[in-house]
Order: C-alpha cells, then sequence, then structure tokens
C-alpha cells in the first residue's frame, strides 16, 4: 500500500514531490479544495486513494481556458467531475432568481469561482482537452438530474444531464462503493453496466439488444414534458423504488436513447463509516489558499456521526441522495476522530456537531432487517413513525457522553437538525440536550404550521412541536438556563396561499418566536415538492393546487411572518 500523500496534489510540483509521473484520477470540483471529510471531493479523494490509487484535484478550474483543467496531465483511467457541496445553481441564485452576492465554499467566500450548470462546463472542457478519456459525474448536481427533471433557473423539463454532458457513467448518492467499483473496472478493461448507485445510457438499438431484463419503464421525457400527470407518476415511481435492496432498474426513454438507473448502493455498515472516516484527513484547507474559506470554519470543529435520512420531507433532496436507511459510525471512531479534532490549533475546546442530516436519529434504523428490504414507503416517519423504526435514544445519548468526558473537551453541542417527533418518544434525550448540549439556541425546523401545508410536505403535526418546545423550556429552567428555539420556516411552498400563511404568522407570535431562518421555496430538481410546483398536483389525488410562481406572490407570503415585514 502506498504511502498516504500529506495533502492531494492540485499541481504538477506536488505530485513531482510525491514522485507520481502522472494520476491514475484526476477529480475535478466547484468548491475550493478542503482536506475533511465533511468535503465530498476530498472524503471520495481520500477513499480512493486507500484503495490503492493515485489521485488529484483540480479545484475550480477556470472554463476560459484549457491550462487549469492540464494541470495534473492527463489520468491514467478516468476524470471524476462534482460541482460541489451545492447545486451550482441553487449557489449562483436565490429562491427569487437573484444572484447570490457570497459563496461559502470558496476561498474570502468570494462568489464567481464556478459557472453555471458546472457539471456540463467542467464535462464540455475535460472532453475537449482529454478527448476519449472516460468522464465520470457524480455529486448533488448529478445525481438530482440523473433522469428528466423540472429546471426553475429555465422554467423547463430538461432531460438527464447524462445526455446533455455524454459523459460515460453517472453516480448518485454517496458514491464511495460506486466510484471505487468503477475504478477497479476501468482498470482492469471491463464494462460499468450493473453498478449500483450508478446511471448509464445507450442507444434505444443497443438497449433493445442488451441484456437488460427486469426494469421499470418511466414515462419518458418526451410524456414528461407534455403531461403534467405524466411527471406526477415519474416522480412517485422514483421514490417508491428508491430501496436499494428491492428498488428497481429504471429505464427512461429521451428521443432514441435510453437512460439505464440502477437501484441505489447498499448503505455503509458502521465498520465501513469507521473506514471511511479514519482515512488521513488533513482536516485543513490546501495551503494553497490564504483567505478563509467559510464552509471550512463553520463545519471545522463539528463531527459527522450519521448519515441518511428516514423523513422523507418531500422537498428535501437528502432522501433521494443519501438514502432513507441509516448509517451510523461507532463511538470508538468518532471518539478517535475528536481526539484527532483536539490537536488543531484552531480547537477551543467546544465541539459544535455530533450530527448529520438529522443528529437524533443515530444509532436508530428499521429493526426488522427483512422487512427493511422490502418496504416502499417514502418516510419512516411521516404520516406516522413506523413500528419497525427505532426511537430509543441510548446510543445518541452514549456518544454525547463519551465525547464530553474527553479531557479538554468542555462543550459538545448539537446544531444540525433534530426531529422533534421521534425526540418526544425519548424525553431523556430531551432533558439531557436541555441541561447539556445547547449553546442557547437550539435550531429546529417545524417548516410550517398549518396542518394542510404540513401533510404536502410529509412534516408532523404541529402539536408535536409545541409539545417539543414545552418540555425543552421545562427541562431548560430546571438547570437554571435561559434556551430559546430558533425555527426554520418556509414561505410559498406548494399549496400555501395567504390564508395558510398567516396561520403560520400567527402560530409564531403566540409562540413568541421571530424566526431569522425564514426561506422562499426553492425548486430544486427530482423533489416530490418540485413536482408540486411545476405540475400543480396534489401528489396523492392529482387535484389541482395553489402555487405562489409570481416572485411578488412569493415575497407577500415571506412578508406576513414576524420580523419579515
Amino acid at each position: 500500500m502506498k504511502k498516504p500523500a500529506p495533502i492531494l496534489p492540485i499541481s504538477r510540483m506536488e505530485m513531482d514531490d510525491l514522485g507520481w509521473e502522472a494520476c491514475d484520477i484526476i477529480l475535478i470540483t466547484g468548491d475550493a479544495y478542503v482536506d475533511h471529510p465533511s468535503f465530498g471531493t476530498a472524503l471520495i479523494g481520500r477513499y480512493l486513494e486507500g484503495l490503492g490509487y493515485r489521485v488529484g484535484i483540480i479545484p475550480q478550474p477556470d472554463i476560459r481556458g484549457s491550462e487549469d483543467f492540464l494541470r495534473l496531465g492527463v489520468p491514467g483511467l478516468f476524470v471524476g467531475i462534482s460541482s460541489g457541496a451545492m447545486d451550482s445553481m441553487v449557489n449562483h441564485y436565490t429562491s427569487l432568481k437573484r444572484i447570490r452576492s457570497d459563496d461559502a465554499y470558496s476561498e474570502g467566500g468570494k462568489p464567481g469561482k464556478r459557472p453555471d450548470r458546472a457539471v456540463l462546463k467542467y464535462v464540455n472542457m475535460v472532453q475537449k482537452t482529454m478527448p476519449g478519456v472516460p468522464v465520470v459525474i457524480g455529486g448533488i448536481e448529478a445525481s438530482m438530474r440523473r433522469l428528466s427533471h423540472f429546471d426553475f433557473w429555465s422554467e423547463k423539463v430538461r432531460k438527464s444531464i447524462l445526455l446533455d454532458s455524454k459523459a460515460r457513467i453517472l453516480i448518485y448518492g454517496m458514491g464511495e462503493k460506486a466510484v471505487g467499483e468503477i475504478a477497479d473496472r476501468i482498470s482492469a478493461g471491463s464494462d460499468l453496466k450493473g453498478i449500483q448507485g450508478t446511471a448509464i445510457y445507450m442507444s434505444s438499438k443497443a438497449f433493445s439488444d442488451s441484456d437488460i431484463s427486469e426494469y421499470l419503464e418511466l414515462p419518458s421525457h418526451e410524456e414528461v414534458v407534455r403531461s403534467p400527470q405524466a411527471f406526477m407518476e415519474m416522480t412517485r415511481l422514483i421514490e417508491r423504488e428508491s430501496n436499494p435492496w428491492s428498488g428497481s432498474t429504471l429505464i427512461q426513454k429521451a428521443d432514441n436513447r435510453t437512460i439505464v438507473v440502477y437501484p441505489p448502493q447498499h448503505p455503509l455498515s458502521t465498520v465501513e463509516m469507521d473506514r471511511v472516516y479514519d482515512l488521513p484527513f488533513s482536516r485543513k484547507p490546501h495551503p494553497v489558499y490564504r483567505g478563509e474559506i467559510p464552509a471550512f470554519r463553520m463545519i471545522r470543529n463539528s463531527i459527522t456521526v450519521v448519515r441518511g435520512c428516514a423523513g422523507g420531507c418531500s422537498f428535501c433532496a437528502l432522501g433521494l441522495h443519501q438514502g432513507r436507511a441509516i448509517s451510523s459510525r461507532s463511538i470508538e471512531s468518532v471518539l478517535r476522530e475528536v481526539r484527532k479534532l483536539k490537536l488543531e490549533e484552531y480547537f477551543r475546546g467546544t465541539v459544535t456537531d455530533l450530527g448529520g442530516p438529522t443528529a437524533n436519529l443515530y444509532g436508530m434504523g428499521c429493526i426488522d432487517a427483512n422487512a427493511e428490504k422490502k418496504c416502499k414507503r417514502s418516510s419512516c416517519l411521516y404520516p406516522e413513525i413506523c413500528p419497525n423504526f427505532r426511537t430509543d435514544h441510548g446510543p445518541y445519548l452514549s456518544l454525547l457522553d463519551s465525547v464530553s468526558r474527553i479531557e479538554g473537551v468542555s462543550n459538545v453541542f448539537v446544531s444540525s437538525g433534530i426531529r422533534y417527533d421521534v425526540a418526544l418518544r425519548d424525553l431523556r434525550f430531551i432533558e439531557t440536550l436541555a441541561a447539556n448540549h445547547v449553546s442557547g439556541l437550539l435550531k429546529i425546523a417545524p417548516e410550517h404550521f398549518s396542518r394542510e401545508v404540513l401533510k404536502l410536505m410529509r412534516k408532523p403535526d404541529p402539536d408535536l412541536f409545541r409539545n417539543f418546545k414545552d418540555l425543552f423550556e421545562k427541562y431548560s429552567e430546571k438547570v437554571g438556563k435561559k434556551q430559546y428555539i430558533e425555527p426554520y420556516i418556509l414561505a410559498a411552498f406548494p399549496g400555501c396561499g395567504m390564508n395558510q400563511m398567516h396561520v403560520t404568522a400567527s402560530e409564531l407570535s403566540r409562540q413568541n418566536m421571530r424566526p431569522e431562518k425564514v426561506q422562499i421555496f426553492l425548486p430544486t430538481p427530482m423533489t416530490m415538492a418540485t413536482a408540486m410546483y411545476f405540475t400543480c398536483l396534489h401528489p396523492d389525488t392529482e387535484e389541482s393546487i395553489y402555487v405562489a410562481r409570481k416572485p411578488s406572490s412569493r415575497k407577500r407570503q415571506l412578508a406576513c411572518l414576524p420580523g419579515h415585514s
């Protein structure tokens, strides 16, 4: 096994220092390069390095010329391309389509370091500068555009990004297992068919001649462009078939080509999660950067302990990207990372988060493995918490306690979102949270207080939020702390009109809460909420629903909330 690089190279000089004539794999990203497990390109790069491959990274290349793309030479196996931690269009534009003034994933927070539709632009440049080199696309931008999707920024239904980019293969989801298998197959000269967590395309004739015999055919691209009902049906089928154990291979025809999406990758086991997060990250931005990278500052003292989201909220891409199954690290692995964190000059004794998509789902999941492998639910928690879903917070409480006992750690906070409906099943957690693990403000996302809108969101009944808030305040008072809940609210959600927003505004006033974190709904590709926005259809009944489309209507909903007039 090769000795790991102190940091993965981004220049020819660094390759020379490592004694490399060429890279096996080059990863191109729209983010600055931070060698930390919270940054996807670093995580994939270190994972591939751990398999024995020489991996270089090209962060934020300038698409106006070929120089940046050729700085590491031509790789022996493939080029992997991602827009970065965020979809490039979400990164650039607000929900009112205004240009954002900053970019948290760039040096100094300065915008303009990545292009619009970064994946397409990067693939185009690689195909020009490195003809014949296989191109693999992944990350959130590619993942959520793997099939026909509504594009909010152009107000039209676009084809799969595979067809627009002509990349060799697309990885969706977190991607470690898939990218490792792709590297091994390309190295061996094998084809790339049948890899879970990937999508490929071929001509319709080639598909007819292929050995793919078991599949579920989605409405074609032409059908979903023409028919809102077909678009909604496509979205329902994608959700239904997202189980990695029993999901179908999906196909979708577009003009004379066929997209083939294999079932999702199996979630990482605890042992596999530990192995990934034990990789030799330097936990720092590349030394080339002199200015601060805001996203790194935000997460540098936090630890990812859990993956996946069982909530299935209709507006959230996490379930479709990371998967609904929960993967948790062992306590020993987390403790090893905290001890490494203690050695960093920026650590001052506070672990700002032990979390993930939903912090208090750590150690949870389905208690019936056979049922889980057959399950077609879009959510483990809605409309009610599934009786097979474990809600015991014991593992997470043990984790919080174990990290708190490390010498030199003075505070351990929970800053990721939590599911208050699940927390209400274990009052020990709420009491311990209030007593020891909140910095003064607890971030909670009720999202709304109108029951009809919450049903469309697949979020818990507002009474559960009220119950949680009452208990949190009671337990805070018990230990003599003044602590507050900071609610996240969504305005202009599909199905929400002014009457529904006034319900939310009234509840916030009654609870004496002035939310700072209020967002106007942003339709991102592939989610059920975006399908509702585009089609104006209820996802279950296909009855018409109201959708606030005009910027003035969307702003008016925001303005009725306390503190946002």
